[in-house]
């Protein structure tokens, strides 16, 4: 029997699509989705019981790998003590501190649920600070489904071909200006246009939603330097980039300090969590200090605070992990471009440090290389818009099998393209 096939008609008889997010339908790649029973270090199980070396790591957060057991046990640990009571908690408290001591432009920090909650956060705090209604985004870029971000945006709607989401006003989006991203000229040009009405510039420094854009220092650089001098402000989304590449910010290794950063994904050792920082002269305008509302039910849940606070300190005792998985990634990606184009397989893949992307000529080719790859046990995300993630779980005999796998199916695609 296939378990794996028979809940997801179920699935779909009471979930929209048979999914909660619409990259998970595999839609782009072809074919039934993956559903997950269970994961372990770079591994994951289906209902089936079959085994899948994981390069998705729930979209990035489990850096660590699944089920990292001095996580757990603090999670369960922390069950006993209640699930959560609408206060203020002390794990809420050190993982704070934990946070501003690893990014020290953190003087204050506000807990959220999502990576979406904490730019939306961020943006209205700016637009208050600034008195301005303005926020310049980049064409491709992905900051979570608020209304007013859904423009020209990256990952699941680049995925599904939607150029922006039905259902959002022309007038909930006009006051978001969108540019191609790297063009300095076209950035000096918007912000001549409309001077003092930007509050902000929202940026990833290293893109993650179009596929992998690896990071344009100069560019970011003079970002850093229009939003000074036009008293804007800079915020920065690392959801994802956030103690990904080293215990800290990947802003800070490119030279450029934000007025404001969010996080999410790593930061809350694999619950759900978000997170958005910086100045206390910019964070006390959030009320109960300042004029600016926010609030949340779940905010700083103490489970949540506690995983969070649990991986970051395994994080940070092991800082040479860092140089290992960003090593064991070019070599992965070195390898598996070679066995393409041994094939005359037409693939590009971008990479940055720990995650990467792949780019087929066409649709199609992807799917011709995703759907066996899956087969063969190999678990890359579903689409060549999304990124892909090493875990300090991986190890280079996983990436070898990755190969291997690899080097069949480019095979296949050799002799098919040669039809």
């Amino acid at each position: 029997m296939d378990k794996t096939k028979e809940l997801f008609n179920l699935a779909r008889r009471y979930l929209v699509g048979g999914v909660d997010s619409p990259v998970r339908s595999f839609k782009y790649a072809g074919g039934r989705p993956l559903l997950l029973k269970s994961g372990r270090g770079a591994k994951v199980f289906d209902y089936n019981n079959k085994e899948y070396l994981d390069y998705v790591l729930s979209w990035g957060a489990a850096i660590l790998g699944h089920a990292h057991p001095a996580v757990l046990k603090t999670i369960k640990q922390k069950l006993g003590l209640g699930l959560g009571f609408g206060t203020t908690n002390q794990a809420e408290i050190e993982l704070a501190q934990e946070i501003a001591r690893a990014i020290p432009l953190i003087e204050k920090i506000r807990f959220v649920n999502s990576g979406t909650e904490a730019v939306m956060g961020a943006i209205r705090l700016a637009r208050a600070y600034t008195g301005r209604d303005k926020i310049i985004k980049f064409a491709d870029s992905y900051h979570g489904h608020a209304d007013y971000l859904l423009v020209k945006a990256g990952s699941g709607l680049a995925t599904l071909g939607i150029p922006a989401s039905a259902g959002v006003p022309k007038d909930f989006i006009k006051h978001t200006l969108v540019v191609p991203f790297g063009d300095e000229e076209a950035l000096e040009k918007v912000f001549k246009k409309y001077k003092n009405e930007i509050a902000a510039v929202l940026l990833e420094p290293v893109g993650a939603n179009y596929g992998v854009l690896p990071a344009d220092t100069g560019f970011l650089k003079r970002v850093r330097s229009l939003t000074r001098k036009y008293n804007s402000l800079l915020i920065c989304d690392e959801i994802i980039t956030g103690f990904r590449f080293r215990f800290g910010a990947a802003s800070h290794d490119f030279g450029i300090i934000p007025d404001l950063i969010c996080l999410g994904k790593i930061i809350g050792g694999g619950l759900p969590i978000g997170a958005y920082g910086g100045s206390a002269k910019i964070m006390n305008n959030l009320a109960p200090l300042g004029k600016v509302y926010q609030a949340s039910t779940f905010a700083g849940n103490p489970v949540v605070m506690q995983a969070g606070l649990a991986a970051l300190k395994i994080l940070k005792n092991l800082s040479d992990g860092y140089l290992r998985i960003k090593d064991l990634t070019e070599y992965l990606c070195a390898n598996l471009k070679e066995a393409a184009l041994a094939s005359g397989v037409d693939l590009e893949i971008n990479y940055y440090e720990s995650m990467f992307s792949l780019k087929f000529k066409s649709r199609f080719e992807f799917s011709k290389f995703y759907r066996p790859m899956l087969d063969k046990g190999v678990f890359f995300a579903p689409s060549e818009f999304e990124a892909n993630f090493l875990s300090f779980a991986h190890t280079k005999s996983d990436v070898d099998k990755t190969l291997y796998a690899a080097k069949e199916i480019f095979k296949k695609l050799e002799k098919r393209l040669d039809k």
